[in-house]
């Protein structure tokens, strides 16, 4: 499968992002590439159908474009998602405009940005659900912790309330010198948390490392790299006060059955955790 986010001004401006491979499980988008490793013809038949698409509809803003690439070469027209989409995330990191900049400037009738990539390659992972609950965003922090180890990587975390199995929680997108570097460090990734449930330490951490935000992570990710060094089990959550408050009391009462014996907390939860009888 392929995909390719338009953008159309109100003046009918219209800028591509590069032709992106996205790649399902389970009939949920699970990872994108970009950009796609396919011919410069098929980019070029890609994008020419993406546009004619967005040409045939209404409206001023970002359009995803999904695409089907046949064996023989066609390209067929899936479906059109008038919004930004999983396929276009990557943009945030690779591209000179992300996705959601451009949707503004196309709404709102400023002139459209450099759709192009700024990073010779980029991939992005959907962390999806794997467990219901508390479990759940302990897996999916466990991943995040993960992911801050490696060079190019970035977390976007979307703070939903709760977990289900398969549900969009976040995403994590790489970026590099080469698609084979970004594939190999998403691949060191996966393996590193493929060991870790097998060996059983996902839910016995004796630290939790806790903060309100995802932009807090640059800064707290030091104190989790710290305790690796020491052999120290941890966990990395980011659990809104502001937003999502039951669920910040929730982890402070739960710490101690859970196994935490310290708790390190930033931003709104440093703010908001002395306050909880725990």
């Amino acid at each position: 499968e392929l995909a390719v986010i338009v953008a159309r001004g109100r003046d009918n401006s219209i800028s591509c992002y590069p032709v992106v491979e996205t790649i399902h499980s389970d009939n949920i988008c699970h990872i994108v590439k970009a950009p796609a490793d396919v011919p410069w013809k098929i980019r070029n038949l890609a994008t020419d159908v993406a546009k004619k698409a967005v040409n045939s509809l209404d409206g001023a803003g970002v359009f995803a474009v999904e695409l089907f690439l046949t064996k023989d070469g066609q390209v067929l027209l899936n479906e059109v998602a008038p919004r930004p989409h999983n396929s276009g995330h990557h943009t945030i990191e690779s591209c000179f405009t992300s996705q959601y900049e451009q949707h503004l400037r196309a709404v709102i009738g400023l002139p459209l940005g450099d759709s192009s990539m700024k990073t010779p390659a980029a991939i992005m992972y959907n962390i999806l659900g794997e467990e219901e609950g508390e479990l759940g965003f302990n897996l999916a922090h466990q991943l995040i912790k993960e992911a801050l180890t490696i060079s190019g990587a970035s977390v976007h975390w979307y703070d939903k309330p709760e977990m289900r199995k398969q549900r969009k929680m976040g995403h994590i997108t790489i970026v590099g010198s080469s698609m084979g570097v970004v594939q190999a460090h998403l691949k060191s990734l996966l393996g590193k948390e493929k060991l870790r449930l097998e060996d059983g330490t996902a839910d016995t951490p004796s630290v939790g490392i806790i903060m309100g935000s995802d932009s807090d992570l640059p800064i707290m990710k030091d104190a989790a790299k710290i305790l690796d060094s020491f052999g120290v089990r941890n966990e990395v959550r980011i659990v809104s006060a502001h937003r999502t408050p039951n669920r910040m009391y929730t982890y402070a009462a739960t710490a101690r059955e859970r196994g935490i014996q310290v708790i390190i907390a930033g931003a709104g939860g440093a703010a908001h955790l002395p306050g909880i009888d725990y």
